[in-house]
């Protein structure tokens, strides 16, 4: 099955972005550009609080579907969560869609004195979660006795504009998170897997890995595997008329440790990063067709971007768009 592409955009209103009210902007201007989904990222940082800044932007626009990328499950017990979830899909005439991971930055939830559990106990709390989730985004009334959550005759309310509910999102690079949004999600962000640190992996970011990562969530998935949605995110745009040599400027910043997020834990050849899916470089065409191997390839068709990529990235909306 090929779905048709969709575009995603974010911001996080932080100083560099022009704070709050330049954010309101970024996102009408993703609504114009023709972004299909505009998202927000959760973290305790420089930037605007998610749930509060979708509310916001429910009366702020009104064709652009609103997001989270993601939501740090640690950070809010699922049943305010589905509350609030909820009446952003209300205020926004069903325009939510609802984004959430385990949680990785050890450093904000040290911080701000919240548990950082290992690893497996944040899977497993996210898995509960989701189940809560999906019953009171529903409308239900939910009973669960888990080992992290409680839940006792509680109905969910208001009931979602969407139905059944608004769809879910969860993101992940390891085998264990994709096989738990292959379970619950609606939409699964393909990602890098990342270091203990939180750098994400150079490894991964190749497309024959990314592949095998889709290979991973169609075999959990099994029959759910084509009503799920495959999104990945664009790290880096560059429109050139020189593909290869503008390739290898990106292994010489790389050898240089540039960009410092990433973690080069193998050699990357020009093919690679011509060929992945986290990174695009060439003219507006060679980068639309970029995409469509990458469709072809891993069958992922919801392309994401940072917000500094935005504007670069807009003149490839109307080259894809309806594909």
């Amino acid at each position: 099955m090929t779905r048709k592409f969709r575009f995603g955009a974010g911001g996080e209103g932080n100083k560099e972005e022009g704070g709050a009210r330049k954010f309101v902007q970024l996102a009408q201007t993703a609504e114009e550009y023709g972004f299909d989904v505009f998202a927000i990222p959760d973290h305790l940082g420089n930037q605007v609080g998610p749930l509060a800044a979708l509310g916001a932007l429910t009366q702020a626009t009104s064709t652009i579907r609103l997001g989270t990328s993601v939501l740090a499950n640690g950070f809010r017990h699922p049943a305010i969560l589905a509350k609030e979830a909820t009446t952003i899909d209300v205020l926004s005439k069903g325009r939510l869609e609802l984004g959430i991971g385990a949680g990785w930055m050890k450093d904000e939830f040290d911080k701000a004195g919240i548990e950082f559990e290992s690893p497996g106990k944040r899977i497993r709390r996210l898995d509960e979660a989701l189940t809560i989730l999906d019953g009171l985004m529903r409308g239900e009334t939910v009973d669960f006795d888990g080992e992290f959550y409680q839940i006792k005759g509680l109905e969910g309310s208001p009931r979602p504009r969407q139905g059944p509910r608004p769809p879910i999102a969860v993101g992940g690079g390891g085998p264990k998170m994709l096989a738990l949004a292959a379970k619950h999600a609606d939409i699964i962000s393909v990602a890098p897997g990342t270091t203990p640190d939180g750098k994400m992996k150079l490894s991964d970011m190749t497309l024959d890995k990314t592949a095998a990562r889709v290979d991973r969530i169609r075999e959990a998935a099994g029959d759910r595997f084509d009503d799920i949605e495959l999104n990945w995110t664009i790290a880096v745009i560059v429109i050139t008329d020189d593909r290869e040599a503008t390739a290898e400027m990106a292994l010489k910043a790389l050898a240089q440790g540039y960009p410092p997020n990433i973690e080069r834990d193998c050699e990357f050849t020009v093919d690679d990063v011509l060929n992945s899916p986290y990174i695009a470089i060439g003219s507006f065409e060679q980068i639309a067709d970029q995409i469509r191997n990458v469709r072809e390839r891993t069958s992922m068709s919801f392309v994401g971007v940072f917000p500094t990529q935005m504007d670069a990235f807009a003149p490839i909306i109307p080259i894809l768009k309806g594909e």
